[in-house]
Parts: structure tokens; C-alpha cells; sequence
């Protein structure tokens, strides 16, 4: 078990890498957009839903690429609670389990109340 627990303990900070990298990369691009041709929307607008991030993405909007980079960034640790329900599964340890899928409940909720508002 010991060596599960490394190869899990290892994608869990390849996930974090891979995810902070993958979302400032989103970012970079999104402000170079923006400084070659502006935001895309009026002044003091921005895409605040899903839908409106992609349409704004098959428009070339960089407001849109940013926000596409942030979501990333937030969904970056959602992905690593959920690999450590797996490996929390893998070991056995039931409570952990539990108190993890607890959290990520409460994280998507919390992503769902924010997106509505």
C-alpha cells in the first residue's frame, strides 16, 4: 500500500503542476489578446457564465480566454480532492473518504450557488 499511496501522492502533485501552469499559460495568452485588441466587450462588461465564456471563446474575446484561465485555475483543486476520494478509496479508509466527497459536495455547491449569482 505504502508505494499506492507515492504513485498517488505523485499524480496528485503532477495535477497541481499541470494545472497551475496549463491556467497562467490560458491567462498569458488572453492578456496578450487583450493588449493587441482589447477585451472585446463594452467597457466594464465581462463573461460572468459559462455560455458567455464560450461564445466569447469562439469569438477570439480575450476577456473570455481569461476567464476560461481563472475556471481553470479554480478547477484545478476540485480535480485534486476527487483523485484523493480515489486514493483514499484505494486505502481503505472509509472516514476519509467520506469527509473528502463531504468536501467536494460542498465545493460544487459552492461553485453552483456562485454561478447562479
Amino acid at each position: 500500500m505504502h508505494e499506492e499511496t507515492r504513485k498517488v501522492e505523485l499524480i496528485i502533485g503532477k495535477i497541481l503542476r499541470i494545472g497551475v501552469v496549463t491556467s497562467a499559460i490560458v491567462i498569458l495568452i488572453g492578456m496578450g489578446l487583450y493588449f493587441m485588441s482589447g477585451s472585446g466587450y463594452p467597457a466594464g462588461e465581462f463573461p460572468r457564465r459559462f455560455s458567455a465564456i464560450a461564445a466569447g471563446l469562439s469569438q477570439g474575446k480575450s476577456y473570455s480566454v481569461i476567464m476560461l484561465g481563472v475556471f481553470l485555475l479554480i478547477l484545478t483543486p476540485v480535480l485534486r480532492v476527487v483523485v484523493s476520494i480515489y486514493a483514499f478509496y484505494k486505502e481503505k479508509d472509509t472516514l476519509y473518504v467520506v469527509i473528502t466527497t463531504i468536501v467536494l459536495v460542498i465545493l460544487m455547491f459552492a461553485m453552483f450557488m456562485g454561478y447562479r449569482s
